[in-house]
């Protein structure tokens, strides 16, 4: 490949996404550009609750980012907008729907090793869908080890070359500074102001001549010109280089590497540059979705929010052309809507603007049929549909209740837009075992929405385990007889039947045969007799559902005028009833095939974690595609899956994940199945 002509920098809104592990500092990066870009007259505090990212009562009583936050600034004569990620895995699903139409990526990350794997997780995504990427290595000020080290600590995480773009300069073991090897330049950090130039300290040029040629080494992997002057051994331009690293940012050749310390504001202004002049613009961002240039307005929707007085908003990224408040839009299932409102937001606040233009991201107002992840045109014309990443299975589940019965209605109101802001969030009525079950990816991510429910709509509900679908069966084949008489003045009820009932196989269900001789039973009763015996399977002698076993009718007898078919049918289920507590009845429970991800390093604490639960391990392989992780296999009972999550995520430095389907009952005996046996009979009392 050869360089191309000098590129001109192409101005207009950027929207960038802020991304990375739990605790990386991504909101006080946040917060940090806001103050170096001009947002905020003062930088806030996380920590202090000060900052305007975090704004929910959720966020700020939990000290962690639980949604995403967006705020804009105007840098330079152009507009950046920002959209802070949530890094606990819980919650990470939010950026799956904004990630495709940003045109770049700040993944904040740190030099912890603990961190690495959720890194890794956070990459992985990003290389799969192409985003253009920037790594900003947090927290300088900290940091103990050498720069080499680190990048080949964090190389593993990244399937792209990490490219280093600035090396800090030491003093006393801290770093008061950096250089920047495109610009060949030297820095020094102040106390809550931008860095200032400084002369290059003479301790620290062998080591930027090194780390420049590096740099400049990966560079011209990709530009033959570049690699000419290399082995020529002429300075490439300044300009040169500086094209090199927006295209091969733009092209996803490399990542590269920026640092600071968020919370201080050092490094930030040198990221917003980097940014400003090497993140692709909106037309890179349409060819990476393969959107044509020309056609009507198109917008996506990257996040749906429901306010409490302000109604339902669309958190929209305009692809193509502008949108006028008031104008009718159509999204690609065919449905028009008109847009009520267009609004910047900045945090919880927000400003009302007239129009959407190109690039930017705007709140629309009152498009009430459209979701997360839709895409949207002006006119007529339905646009195509966008690629939308499917939820995340569910990792654990709430049974939940109202405290209060009048609030039942809301609740399922409330719920159902929680779930329309938060896709990774469902909710089913469980007829069978007469509760309501909320499905989230961790207990964090349950408890979050119970708050929600509280704090949003005023709905107060109670949580517990949910109850386990447990089935009973029988071991032995008998024949019994169940009559059914009744005389009470006219045409009175008979029924008598004999039947035979025995055990089936595992997951084969129920069957009904007749053998009757002679006609001792009509013919034209046998389908009562298969639905009585039907009734009396809903509730065994244990108290549970009876699953795989036969039926067959033998023998009987009828009335002319008092057999019916609903006598018949009482007189099966009396004998099913009988035959059942004869047959020695069984507790089955549901057993799950359950697939568990997580770091090599952690294959033994989740083997143990699978033993401690009555699992059976069938084996484990390398995560195909993910360098340094193992995927577990194993058969866990439901009952034992409860806050698996938990314990898992803490054996895993939060990074552990599993998917689970039914795999069949199984026979549950001894003091467990007495417990359970007896809990139901208290419920049932």
């Amino acid at each position: 490949m050869t360089a191309a002509n000098h590129e001109h920098r192409v101005p207009g809104p950027r929207l960038i996404a802020i991304v990375g592990p739990f605790q990386s500092g991504k909101t006080s990066l946040l917060e940090g550009i806001m103050a170096r870009g001009g947002g905020l007259a003062r930088q806030g505090s996380v920590r202090e609750g000060t900052s305007i990212g975090d704004p929910s009562p959720e966020a700020r009583g939990h000290a962690m980012s639980v949604e995403p936050n967006v705020a804009s600034i105007d840098y330079m004569g152009d507009r950046l907008t920002f959209f802070d990620c949530p890094g606990s895995i819980e919650f990470i699903h939010d950026m799956r729907y904004a990630l495709p139409v940003c045109d770049a990526v700040v993944v904040v990350c740190e030099a912890d090793p603990r961190k690495v794997p959720a890194l890794q997780v956070i990459l992985r995504e990003l290389e799969e869908i192409g985003t253009p990427r920037i790594l900003f290595l947090n927290k300088i000020d900290q940091s103990t080890g050498g720069l080499r080290e680190t990048l080949e600590m964090l190389q593993p995480a990244s399937r792209t070359p990490l490219l280093l773009r600035q090396i800090p300069v030491w003093e006393n073991g801290v770093a008061t500074g950096f250089v920047d090897l495109a610009l060949e330049r030297a820095f020094v950090y102040r106390e809550s102001a931008p860095s200032i130039v400084i002369e290059m300290p003479a301790g620290v040029i062998p080591e930027e001549k090194q780390a420049r040629y590096s740099m400049l080494e990966k560079l011209a992997d990709y530009d033959d010109a570049l690699m000419e002057q290399l082995i020529s051994d002429i300075d490439p331009p300044r300009d040169l280089v500086f094209d090199d690293l927006a295209r091969e940012l733009r092209e996803g050749h490399v990542v590269p590497v920026l640092m600071g310390s968020a919370t201080e504001g050092h490094g930030v202004t040198r990221l917003l540059k980097a940014v400003r002049h090497e993140a692709p613009a909106i037309a890179h961002t349409r060819k990476r979705l393969k959107i044509e240039d020309k056609g009507p307005a198109l917008g996506q929707v990257i996040r749906t929010i429901h306010t409490a007085h302000g109604g339902k908003l669309s958190l929209a990224r305009v692809l193509r052309g502008a949108f006028a408040d008031g104008a009718t839009v159509v999204s690609a299932r065919g449905v028009e809507e008109r847009i009520g409102g267009l609004a910047r937001l900045i945090g919880a606040t927000s400003s009302k603007v007239a129009r959407a233009e190109e690039g930017d991201t705007i709140a629309f107002a009152r498009l009430e049929r459209l979701a997360t992840g839709d895409r949207f045109a002006d006119g007529k014309a339905a646009p195509a549909a966008a690629e939308i990443p499917a939820a995340p299975p569910p990792t654990q589940a709430f049974a939940i209740h109202v405290k209060d019965r009048k609030d039942e209605v809301r609740l399922a109101s409330a719920l159902a837009k929680l779930c329309e802001e938060d896709r990774a969030l469902s909710f089913v009525q469980d007829a069978e075992m007469s509760e309501m079950k909320l499905y989230g990816q961790g207990e964090m991510h349950l408890r979050v929405t119970t708050e929600r429910l509280a704090d949003r709509f005023g709905v107060t509900i109670h949580t517990q385990k949910p109850t386990v679908a447990y089935r009973e069966t029988i071991r032995d084949a008998v024949t019994v007889r169940g009559r059914h008489k009744k005389q009470s003045g006219g045409h009175g009820q008979f029924g008598d039947v004999v039947v035979e009932v025995a055990p089936r196989g595992r997951g084969e269900g129920f069957a009904f045969a007749e053998r009757v001789h002679g006609g001792s039973v009509p013919r034209q009763y046998f389908s009562s007799v298969e639905a009585g015996a039907k009734d009396a399977l809903a509730r065994g002698p244990l108290g549970f559902p009876v699953v795989d076993i036969s039926v067959t009718l033998t023998d009987g007898s009828y009335h002319t005028v008092d057999s019916s078919d609903m006598a018949f049918r009482a007189a099966a289920r009396i004998a099913l009833d009988d035959a059942l507590s004869k047959a020695r009845p069984v507790l089955l429970e549901p057993i799950l095939l359950v697939t568990i991800y997580v770091p090599s390093d952690a294959l033994a604490r989740a083997s143990a974690l699978v033993s401690a639960r009555r699992g059976q391990i069938l084996g484990f392989e390398a995560r195909q595609g993910w360098v340094g992780w193992e995927a577990l296999r194993a058969l866990i009972p439901e009952a034992e899956i409860g806050d698996l999550i938990v314990e898992l995520r803490s054996a895993t430095s939060g990074v552990g994940a599993f998917e689970t389907r039914f795999d069949h009952l199984a026979e549950l005996s001894g003091r467990t199945a007495e417990q359970v046996i007896a809990a139901r009979q208290r419920a049932m009392a």
